[in-house]
């Protein structure tokens, strides 16, 4: 959109208005959406981050560097980036020519609309952006404070465990205790103890097993060592709260990626087709969609299998139906209750595996193609670890378990990550979790004195 500019934003301004109104006789009820046109280094970055604004991590830069290589190569390209907020954010890369960025105008819509309606986004923080950016603020202050080195150490570790998040934990409670007066820790706590136990005093232990202690399991990892870590200074703890909060803003887009951007693929074809175009632009937009659409090699397109999906939902079972779809399924559910036998023959979808230097189709049958997706999908890939105990042999070390599903642990990255715990909480730390055949027991443990080590 570089040649004639102004005339060509005045031109995707009106067409803007003309997506919004077609949009809208169709049944669409989006969020408020500002559009900006930015250039590639603005897009990568935000791309990157997450959120315009967000604090500094070399993981963001890592990101940023891997997409815009792939840019500057020609092997891949971001054409628009949506931030779920009230307004919605959108960017439009300013190289795209004005048919593309009115498909992906069309395509904002539909996200826009999704996350003011699907009921995994109903308690998302709206003001996301705005808050990020007092995060980077106050992050920025504690490196000026206490050195970018010793940060930059806790975000590595707090970042290492940021997917294992509930948001059903109650943050009400998390502020009651917060604001509890909390006995700092020492390098003499152990003493303590022995005194306690010599005078026959238990009330002390007691306390300390009831704040420590889950009355039930609890997935929340980040949570509970924000509330309960022996160790953590009181700016580590808000570094906690910062990751888990933006991680909880995160959710809902990681469990509904494929309904998403299936709903955002099925709108914008069926808007771009109410306009009036020209035979060129009406041409160029069937190349995009169908480049939309395109098997991705070994990888599954979420935009292909939540178009098919919603597609063959309609036909099924009615328009209506498809909105109430948008309003109360994730990508696991919608794989679960939507998924048939045909839609995974038409779509050629099977399991495979290598073998030394080979691919194999090792399984076709539907309702394993089915159970795979729903076991990968919407955030499932990720092992669910749950806290057992906080003062574990009465001594403030962690038990953690894992919640067996089948799925065995990557050991050495599991022990990695507990380096990283150890790093949270300061005493020892356990990890429960089984054998490669899932039939014994295995329980890692880590303290830097002893290393690593492994009990079947």
């Amino acid at each position: 959109m570089r040649e004639g500019m102004p005339s060509a934003i005045a031109e995707l301004e009106r067409r803007i208005g003309e997506i919004w109104g077609v949009g809208e006789r169709l049944g669409l009820r989006p969020l408020p959406v500002h559009f900006e046109v930015v250039p590639a280094t603005v897009m990568y970055e935000i791309g990157a981050y997450g959120l315009p604004g967000r604090f500094s991590h070399w993981t963001h830069g890592k990101a940023y560097q891997v997409q815009k290589t792939l840019y500057d190569y020609g092997l891949s390209k971001i054409y628009e980036l949506v931030i779920n907020s009230d307004p919605c954010y959108a960017f439009l890369l300013e190289t795209n020519t004005l048919l593309q960025n009115t498909l992906v105008a069309a395509h904002v819509m539909a996200h826009a609309d999704f996350f003011a309606n699907n009921a995994y986004f109903a308690e998302t923080r709206r003001d996301m952006v705005d808050i990020a950016s007092l995060h980077a603020e106050r992050i920025e202050k504690y490196e000026f404070t206490h050195g970018k080195g010793e940060v930059e150490q806790l975000l590595d570790a707090v970042l290492s465990i940021q997917e294992h998040v509930d948001p059903a934990a109650s943050e009400t409670s998390t502020r009651r205790r917060a604001e509890q007066p909390r006995r700092p820790s020492t390098p003499y706590d152990d003493l303590w103890r022995l005194e306690e136990r010599s005078r026959g005093d238990k009330s002390g232990g007691e306390e300390r097993q009831a704040a420590t202690t889950p009355a039930e399991p609890m997935r929340d990892l980040l949570l509970f060592i924000h509330d309960h870590s022996p160790i953590l200074e009181d700016w580590e703890r808000d570094v906690v709260a910062i990751v888990r909060t933006e991680m909880l803003y995160f959710l809902p887009q990681i469990k509904t990626k494929v309904l998403n951007e299936g709903w955002a693929t099925l709108w914008h074809a069926r808007i771009i087709r109410s306009l009036d175009l020209s035979p060129e632009e009406h041409v160029e937009f069937a190349r995009l969609h169908a480049s939309v659409l395109q098997p991705a090699g070994r990888r599954l397109n979420p935009y292909a299998l939540g178009y098919e999906l919603l597609c063959d939902i309609e036909q099924r079972y009615g328009t209506e139906h498809l909105f109430l779809v948008r309003e109360v399924e994730s990508d696991v559910s919608l794989v679960r209750n939507y998924l048939t036998e045909e839609l995974v023959e038409r779509l050629d979808l099977y399991l495979y595996e290598r073998r030394g230097d080979e691919l194999v189709v090792v399984d076709k049958d539907w309702k394993a193609v089915r159970d795979r997706l729903a076991n990968e999908l919407g955030g499932n890939h990720i092992p669910v670890i749950v806290v057992v105990d906080g003062d574990y042999r009465g001594n403030r070390e962690l038990y953690l378990r894992h919640v067996w599903d089948g799925r065995k642990l990557d050991l050495p990255w599991a022990e990695k990550t507990l380096e990283n715990v150890y790093r949270l909480w300061g005493r020892r730390v356990w990890l429960e979790t089984r054998s490669d055949d899932g039939t014994d027991p295995l329980i890692l443990s880590y303290h830097p004195r002893e290393g690593h080590r492994q009990q079947r």
